[in-house]
């Protein structure tokens, strides 16, 4: 560190620390500065994005494999659009950094007492920090040097500790000023539990899982975003009983697993999932997070079901307040529980059916065919969209390698968080994304920031010409009857391949399993830019685990 520091190499240096190796901004006169005078000059790569939301997408999707991501915007008109990429990480607890460069105090006090106006301005300077205060852990203002270096420390503290989005003013004329040089490394707080809690927690799980006939784990998100994934894999070992995952929790621990029985999202679940489930009279949920898109049609057995969340257990009548996931994950391995000998279930083998190089693709045949290029190497992004059932049933043998958005669900999220992902994953992985049209449409322009970049992501965009899940939501009965879409759910169509000659990269327009054949061939060489496959389908052909919606 240098014997002098300032508020803007303090912050960098301090993002740097956390693991932070690229930023994402957009050019803005109340944020220049600190990007030109400290992010450039650092080991910190800035990664200029076209929109505030492409560049809160993209630093969410990086977050989710680094453990921080971080964006620069400017004040109002560039962060206030960034405000649905915050509110999804907020939901999904990913730790995102926004960072809002900010009018100086001389502008903000000629403003509120003479009224005299600085762009941007809305309402004083409270307006964007009122804004954010709803969807971060933390909302700060610096406007203190002296100050600076106690709030950026607290606020970046929560962000990794309580793995949510934090909101960081940074006027324009705090930069250069003085202050303090960071002490020591930022780390998570340790978590905290009641002995009592943890100590009974443990007994009433014990107890069940030594006396359960058919045990299952059912492991949910917050295994990976408190980084309890050996653990967990430990505890499935030891206890040598099956697990399912949820959507949300697809992937976090490798599917290859022989205790790996499949993903449980109610109605949407495999046929040998759901009756696992049923059977099962007892189930361990880790982490797991209730939706609507985890439930479709199905809701769990609250009597037999514990529910392990990051500082609580629940089980029937019983609740063990202040109990931390991963201090009640080192009680049940140190218990060293044995439960009764049970047969494990099959796992029914996959086969690809026949199909004809001429033959015109469906939803349905679009998974079954894409399953081949699906390996360890693979990172799956899937949209909010028909996709998500699509997805839901292909195998993905990578630990962490899959990522959905189904909570908070935000249509057009995958496209933009793949600069991310191709931004924080291993040299040896391949990104692929399974977007909707409508969604696409949303966040195109991240082809631009892929290919400035040199990503390679291979984006499938399945063309139908719907906002098929809305109407899937709104009205099923479409899907297998002549009724048409709703109005405002039929879209305006593209040409979606032929934007790679707008943006420079790579594009393919297939119909038939023939042409799609020669599109992945072609975009798996493509190692250089991303590449764009617009899929055509029926709009009236759906996932076949979509479909019990429709009857």
């Amino acid at each position: 560190m240098p014997e002098r520091c300032t508020v803007g190499q303090y912050l960098i240096d301090r993002l740097h620390q956390l693991g932070l190796d690229h930023l994402f901004a957009i050019a803005g006169d109340y944020s220049i500065d600190w990007l030109n005078r400290y992010v450039a000059p650092s080991s910190v790569e800035i990664i200029e994005e076209v929109n505030e939301v492409n560049a809160g997408y993209a630093a969410d999707g990086y977050a989710r494999l680094k453990g921080i991501g971080a964006l620069c915007v400017t004040y109002s008109a560039g962060a206030l659009c960034a405000v649905n990429a915050v509110a999804g990480a907020y939901v999904e607890k990913v730790p995102l950094v926004l960072i809002n460069g900010t009018p100086s105090i001389k502008k903000t006090i000629i403003f509120e007492q003479t009224g005299f106006s600085a762009h941007h301005f809305i309402a004083g300077r409270e307006t964007d920090l009122q804004s954010f205060e709803h969807i971060t852990a933390v909302a700060i203002r610096i406007d203190n040097p002296e100050l600076a270096p106690g709030l950026i420390d607290h606020a970046l503290s929560k962000c990794v500790t309580e793995r949510r989005p934090i909101y960081i003013e940074l006027l324009q004329d705090m930069v250069d000023l003085a202050c303090e040089q960071p002490r020591g490394v930022l780390k998570p707080a340790k978590p905290l539990s009641d002995r009592d809690s943890l100590k009974q927690s443990v007994a009433q799980l014990r107890t069940r899982l030594e006396n359960a006939e058919n045990p299952l784990i059912w492991v949910g998100p917050e295994v990976d975003r408190f980084g309890l994934q050996d653990k967990t894999a430990r505890l499935i070992q030891q206890l040598n009983i099956p697990f399912v995952t949820e959507l949300l929790s697809k992937a976090v621990l490798s599917e290859d697993d022989l205790l790996f029985a499949g993903v449980l999202d109610g109605q949407a679940s495999s046929e040998a999932v759901t009756e696992l489930a049923a059977a099962s009279d007892f189930v361990l949920a880790l982490g797991v997070w209730l939706t609507d898109i985890n439930s479709l049609g199905w809701e769990p057995d609250y009597d037999k079901t514990a529910f392990a969340s990051f500082d609580a257990v629940k089980l029937g009548t019983f609740f063990g307040g202040h109990v931390a996931l991963e201090h009640l994950i080192d009680g049940i391995l140190a218990e060293k529980i044995t439960p009764k000998s049970q047969k494990l279930p099959e796992r029914p083998s996959r086969s690809a059916p026949a199909m004809s190089a001429s033959e015109i693709i469906t939803y349905q045949g679009f998974y079954e065919f894409i399953q081949r290029y699906v390996d360890r190497h693979t990172v799956i992004s899937s949209d909010a969209s028909m996709n998500y059932f699509g997805s839901l049933l292909l195998d993905v043998p990578a630990p962490g390698g899959f990522i959905v958005q189904s909570s908070y669900s935000s249509i057009g999220y995958s496209a933009p968080a793949a600069t991310g992902i191709c931004l924080a994953k291993t040299p040896d992985q391949r990104v692929m994304v399974f977007s909707g049209d409508g969604g696409f449409q949303m966040t195109a322009q991240c082809l631009s920031t892929q290919t400035r970049f040199g990503l390679n992501p291979i984006i499938f965009v399945i063309d139908n010409g719907v906002y098929a899940v809305e109407q899937w939501l709104a009205d099923a009965a479409v899907f297998h009857t002549d009724k048409p879409f709703y109005k405002p759910c039929v879209l305006h169509r593209w040409n979606y391949s032929m934007l790679s000659e707008v943006f420079g990269c790579q594009g393919w327009e297939v119909g038939t399993y023939g042409e799609l054949r020669d599109a992945v061939t072609g975009a798996l060489k493509n190692s250089s830019s991303p590449s764009i496959i617009q899929v055509r389908v029926p709009d009236k052909t759906i996932p076949d685990n979509a479909k019990w919606k429709t009857e």
